[in-house]
């Protein structure tokens, strides 16, 4: 992208000469921008309450009142916004002054359309930084989309692969099933990238991480004053999203108190920030995530059925690794390139009996499950070969697939296996996080399932 030709997007232009209104109408929608109209002061304002725009060109007279008065406004109602001041007076200070204001660009009449073309450019792409930015700063462990943990032998995978190319060419909700560790965050992330939407965000909300009102917050942000220690408005994730898609992981943890707020912006792409009784709106795809049985939950009173519904508009359920047996040491070789790479480490390899007992474990942790134990083999290990006593699969010492099998219990049931394992995690860890960490679970799925077996 050169300066000279700005991105599409959305610019608001703000004054009393209509005739000016429509020149920068006729200049930027040649390039794709989609202009909105605003003759007072008050009315862009408001327009910038309801609407999301990216750059506000502002005139510095507007009518009787100084465009400056309304920066604030501007600000407070779109955290984000980029504005662009024009005026006739080639005034230093005046310029100055309306920096330290948060103006973001200064054109002084008469400027060129090259200059106009230029300046909004500019602040575009300023925009679209500062916005990627705060997304990377919010997701302090943000979890890549790598090509190798979604290529699969298995044909189970491989439909599951394709429903879900197929489902991203659509705006279509999407609900993605599976047990955790499946790799369910990193399908979401492939979805979005398949998607039309692919060069906006994918914004991620983790639902069990926050009570009812900071997931509120987190969501849809808050007006500055909101509540103690609100010093500056926030946008909140969904605007952050807006363009692209919104990943809600473990939606079945999300409060009950929340989901009819959550279930209007689904129907309506409509919301209010917190402390702000301003209609906002904003065009998100939502693809969500949970390891829990909705239909379950629904008949238990823990989750609206209404909210199922739109939620569950194509649903894709992710195998687990146990059932993926084709693909489980070509993953497993996939993570240990990457890791040796990652430390620093020469290239390293399993070993036939390792590879024979990563095929033999039943992996209840799965995908994640795997990556865990694979990097701590590359951390632990100075060997360029790696045997199967050093994967610490379990409770097992073995380094064949007859004694891992021994190991696990062959006539166990599934539950029976997974109570077992996560017991005698649980025993060996110093600590719950530790413990969630060996198995490849999030603490709060992991304090869920010791409840639900009565493990201590």
């Amino acid at each position: 992208m050169t300066e000279s030709t700005p991105p599409t997007g959305r610019v608001l232009a703000i004054d009393d000469e209509p005739e000016i209104l429509e020149t920068y109408e006729a200049i930027l929608g040649k390039q794709g921008i989609r202009l909105t109209k605003a003759e007072t002061l008050d009315a862009g304002v408001r327009l910038a309450a309801t609407r999301p725009f990216d750059v506000c060109l502002l005139d510095r007279n507007v009518g009787y009142e100084l465009g400056t008065e309304a920066v604030p406004q501007l600000k407070d109602q779109a955290p984000g916004l980029r504005i662009i001041m024009a005026t006739a007076h080639r005034d230093t200070e005046a310029a100055m002054e309306a920096l330290k204001l948060g103006i973001d660009d200064y054109l002084v009449k008469p400027f060129s359309p090259e200059q106009l073309r230029i300046a909004v450019a500019r602040q575009m792409e300023a925009r679209r930084l500062s916005a990627k930015v705060a997304v990377l700063e919010h997701e302090a462990a943000p979890v890549p989309v790598a090509d190798g943990e979604l290529t699969s032998k298995s044909p189970a995978m491989q439909k599951v692969l394709a429903m879900a190319r197929q489902v991203a060419r659509t705006g279509a909700n999407v609900l993605i099933l599976g047990e955790s560790g499946t790799g369910k965050n990193v399908l979401a992330r492939a979805i979005h990238r398949w998607s039309p939407r692919h060069e906006a965000h994918c914004v991620t909300v983790n639902c069990p991480s926050l009570n009812a009102e900071l997931l509120e917050n987190e969501l849809f942000g808050h007006r500055k004053g909101a509540f103690t220690g609100a010093q500056e408005s926030s946008e909140g994730r969904v605007a952050q999203a807006d363009g692209g898609t919104l990943f809600l992981d473990e939606i079945g943890d999300f409060p009950l108190s929340l989901q009819p707020k959550l279930l209007r912006f689904i129907q309506d792409k409509e919301y209010e920030r917190v402390g702000d009784p301003v209609t906002r709106q904003a065009d998100v795809r939502l693809v969500t995530a949970t390891n829990r049985n909705l239909a379950a939950l629904v008949e238990s009173g823990e989750f609206r059925q209404d909210l199922f519904y739109r939620l569950n508009v194509v649903a894709i359920t992710l195998p687990p690794l146990r059932e993926r047996a084709e693909d489980v040491v070509d993953l497993a070789r996939g993570f240990l390139a990457r890791f040796a790479r990652d430390y620093g480490c020469p290239a390293r390899e399993f070993s036939d009996a390792a590879q024979q007992a990563i095929r033999a474990y039943a992996w209840p942790g799965n995908v994640r499950e795997l990556q865990n134990v694979v990097e701590r083999a590359v951390i632990l290990c100075g060997d360029v070969r790696i045997e199967a006593d050093q994967l610490s699969l379990g409770e097992s010492e073995a380094g064949s697939a007859g004694n891992v099998r021994a190991s696990i219990g062959a006539d166990l049931t599934l539950e029976q296996l997974e109570r077992q394992h996560i017991e005698a995690v649980l025993a060996r860890a110093d600590t719950l996080d530790q413990a969630s960490r060996i198995l490849g679970i999030d603490a709060s799925t992991l304090y869920r399932k010791r409840k639900s077996f009565g493990l201590k």
